[in-house]
C-alpha cells in the first residue's frame, strides 16, 4: 500500500512524466511544421500566402484608441501597458513616472494600458471617464482574465502593428513594474553590452544638468545613437532557459498533450521586454501560423522560434523584486512588484533625481 501510495505521489508530481518527454534539441517540432518566413513575407506586403493561417486575432476593439500616434507621430518608443480592469491607481501611478510622454524634449514617447471586458457595469463606467480624460486606453472584447494573457498580448501587438506603424521600439510591461526610461533607450542604444560604462548624456554634468532637471530632459546624444539598424529583429529581455512544469499543483503545469519537450525555447520574462519594429512585425504575423499556447511568454517564445528570433538576455530586467537602493538601482531597466503606487512613485522619483531614470 505504501509504494502505491508513493506511485500516486510521485505521479502527480510529475516525476514520471518527465521520463516521458521529448528531447527539444533533437525533435523539436511545433505547427505549423512549415517555413514562417515566406509566409510572413507575404503578409507584410499585402499578399495572401498560399497556406491558411490557423490563428486570427480579429478583436473588436471597444476602446481603439486610434489617434495616440496620429499626425505622422514616430515615437522613439511606445509603452504597451497590461492591465488589469479595477487597477486605476496603478495605471495613475504610472502616468506621472515612467509612463509619462512628455519625459524628455526630443525623444517622442507614447504609452497605452491594454484592457479586457469584465462584467461589472461600474468598473466600466469608470474605465470609460477614465480613457475620456487619458485617452490611452486600448480595450478588446475578450474577458480580462489571467488565463487569457495570450489574447491580451497578441491584442497589444496587433493594436501597434496597425495604430502606432513608425515605432522604433515597443516596450510591453506589466502595470506592476518599475521601469527605468532613460536606462531602456541606454538598452536599445547598444543591447549586447548594456550597461556600458560611459556618462548617459552630456546633461549629466554640472549646471546644465541641474538647470534641465528642473524643465524637460533632453536625450539628443542617446537617441541619436540608438541602434539604427532598423532591419534588426531584436527582443530583449531577461532570458530563460527552463523546462516546463510537470507537477499538477502548479499554476504552470502543463501535460504531455500540450508540449511534450523537456525544454522550453529561450523565452522572455512576460513582465517587461523590449521589441524592435521588425521583430514587432515578425512575431505579429508569425503568430498567424503558430498553434496557440495558453501561457504568453512561452506563445512568443514558440513564435519566435520559428520566425529566428534569439532574445537578447539582459539582467538588468528583473522579473522578481530587486531590493531598493538608490545607487543599486543605477542600471535597472525593470524590476517587478511595485503595485503599490505610492512606492513605485517614491522609487522612481529618487531614481530620476539621481539621473537614472
Amino acid at each position: 500500500m505504501l509504494l502505491i501510495c508513493l506511485a500516486v505521489f510521485l505521479n502527480y508530481m510529475g516525476v514520471f512524466t518527465h521520463l516521458l518527454e521529448k528531447d527539444y534539441y533533437s525533435e523539436f517540432s511545433y505547427p505549423l511544421d512549415v517555413d514562417l518566413q515566406p509566409l510572413v513575407k507575404d503578409l507584410l506586403v499585402g499578399q495572401v500566402p498560399p497556406t491558411k493561417p490557423i490563428n486570427v486575432f480579429n478583436y473588436n476593439y471597444l476602446k481603439p484608441c486610434e489617434k495616440k500616434c496620429a499626425n505622422n507621430s514616430s515615437p522613439t518608443i511606445l509603452f504597451v501597458v497590461k492591465s488589469a480592469l479595477h487597477n486605476f491607481k496603478q495605471r495613475e501611478a504610472i502616468r506621472q513616472t515612467w509612463g509619462y510622454q512628455n519625459r524628455f524634449s526630443d525623444v517622442e514617447i507614447r504609452r497605452v494600458f491594454l484592457l479586457g471586458t469584465g462584467t461589472d457595469p461600474e468598473i466600466q463606467l469608470e474605465i470609460d471617464l477614465e480613457d475620456g480624460v487619458h485617452h490611452d486606453i486600448v480595450q478588446a472584447d475578450f474577458h480580462d482574465d489571467y488565463r487569457n494573457n495570450t489574447l491580451k498580448t497578441m491584442s497589444g501587438f496587433k493594436w501597434a502593428v496597425d495604430n502606432c506603424p513608425s515605432a522604433r521600439f515597443v516596450l510591453f510591461s506589466d502595470d506592476d513594474m518599475y521601469i527605468s526610461t532613460k536606462n531602456v533607450l541606454r538598452f536599445i542604444r547598444n543591447p549586447l553590452n548594456y550597461p556600458v560604462e560611459e556618462p548617459i548624456t552630456s546633461i549629466d554634468k554640472g549646471r546644465e544638468h541641474r538647470e534641465r532637471s528642473l524643465k524637460q530632459e533632453s536625450l539628443a546624444d542617446d537617441v541619436a545613437h540608438l541602434a539604427s539598424d532598423e532591419g534588426d529583429s531584436a527582443v530583449g529581455s531577461y532570458v530563460f532557459h527552463s523546462p516546463p512544469q510537470r507537477h499538477k499543483p502548479s499554476k504552470w503545469y502543463v501535460s504531455l498533450d500540450e508540449y511534450p519537450y523537456h525544454l522550453w525555447p529561450p523565452y522572455v520574462t512576460a513582465g517587461a521586454y523590449v521589441v524592435s519594429r521588425e521583430a514587432l512585425l515578425n512575431l505579429h504575423y508569425g503568430s498567424y501560423y503558430t498553434k496557440y499556447f495558453q501561457f504568453d511568454d512561452i506563445f512568443l517564445a514558440l513564435v519566435a522560434l520559428k520566425v529566428n528570433i534569439s532574445p537578447v538576455h539582459c539582467k538588468e530586467f528583473y522579473f522578481w523584486k530587486k531590493t531598493y537602493s538608490k545607487l543599486g538601482y543605477r542600471d535597472v531597466i525593470a524590476s517587478h512588484g511595485y503595485g503599490n503606487p505610492d512606492e513605485l512613485r517614491s522609487v522612481w522619483n529618487e531614481q530620476k533625481s539621481a539621473g537614472h531614470a
